[in-house]
């Protein structure tokens, strides 16, 4: 993985993923370390952020490390008419490794081709989250002690939803029985179920939330996201689609845990948070851990 760009899930084999998981579990008990010492990370988020954003810069900054960058297009030279291609060429001259977030999907492949450092996707559009689906692989695992044969559920917008589609193809490498729950507006595009068929892997599609509550071991909740809708009116007709409540947990597995990439809005209730199942703000969290494993194999100091 030394110098290399992290862009896409499929960037990395399984047994990858699996280093990084393992690292990442080494970093849960030791995170703060000397090991990036003089080492300057830049973070580029012409997207809002917060999760994403601070897990990086917290990392960075617990292994010794420096950050430098912007946290929105309008502080950065983008408002004056600075293309992309300048800004990572520019950028790359100042950092060992670039942290980027983008609306355009696609650009962080752009990106990667032109810089002279790495580049780690911290998001592109609707298209990939690759550092998010490794925190979520990491949530699964230490939540279920494995990641192979598991029933997870997909509930929201599997359409827009990067975060889905990264963690739909990286679960493809197991075993995974997946149950995708959304409006029929907002289906799993085909390319991302190509993944699952290619596996020879079932899925199941469902409008109904109820129906795969009692079998799943994992409940991935998402936001339907305003900012992708091309049409403010569709985002109107299913923005209150799925709201999961505690009772609704009910009937669930005891092993089951609720997840979600945050910020939420509307489709947990909060009465879910004080439920032993509610594993988000923990998953949260794992992303520290995941992002000082992933930083550190890419700079080759581990």
């Amino acid at each position: 993985m030394k110098n290399r760009s992290l862009v896409s899930i499929n960037d990395y084999s399984k047994a990858e993923i699996i280093k990084v998981l393992d690292l990442a579990e080494e970093f849960e008990k030791n995170p703060r370390q000397t090991i990036l010492n003089g080492k300057v990370i830049a973070s580029l988020f012409f997207e809002p952020s917060t999760r994403t954003r601070l897990s990086f810069e917290s990392a960075v900054q617990q292994l010794g490390g420096s950050i430098v960058g912007f946290s929105s297009a309008a502080t950065s030279s983008v408002q004056k008419g600075e293309t992309l291609k300048d800004t990572i060429l520019t950028v790359s001259n100042y950092s060992d490794l670039i942290v980027m977030r983008h609306n355009i999907d696609g650009s962080a492949r752009y990106a990667s081709e032109v810089a002279s450092v790495p580049i780690i996707n911290a998001g592109d559009g609707a298209n990939q989250h690759p550092t998010q689906c490794l925190l979520d692989l990491y949530s699964i695992r230490k939540t279920q002690g494995t990641l192979d044969n598991l029933d997870i559920a997909f509930v929201g917008d599997l359409k827009y939803g990067r975060t889905v589609h990264s963690l739909t193809m990286a679960l493809s490498l197991f075993n995974t029985r997946f149950h995708l729950v959304s409006p029929p507006e907002l289906k799993l595009p085909s390319a991302v179920k190509r993944h699952i068929k290619e596996a020879n892997l079932k899925y199941e599609q469902y409008t109904d939330f109820m129906d795969v509550i009692p079998a799943c071991d994992i409940i991935y909740m998402t936001r339907i996201q305003r900012e992708r809708f091309p049409d403010p009116l569709d985002y109107e007709k299913v923005k209150n689609a799925y709201i999961l409540e505690n009772a609704m947990l009910a009937n669930s597995k005891e092993n089951v845990k609720v997840l979600h990439p945050l910020p939420r809005v509307n489709e947990i209730n909060e009465d879910v948070d004080s439920n032993p199942k509610a594993y988000y703000f923990q998953q949260a969290l794992n992303g520290v851990f995941v992002r000082q494993a992933l930083v550190a194999s890419i700079l080759g100091l581990v």
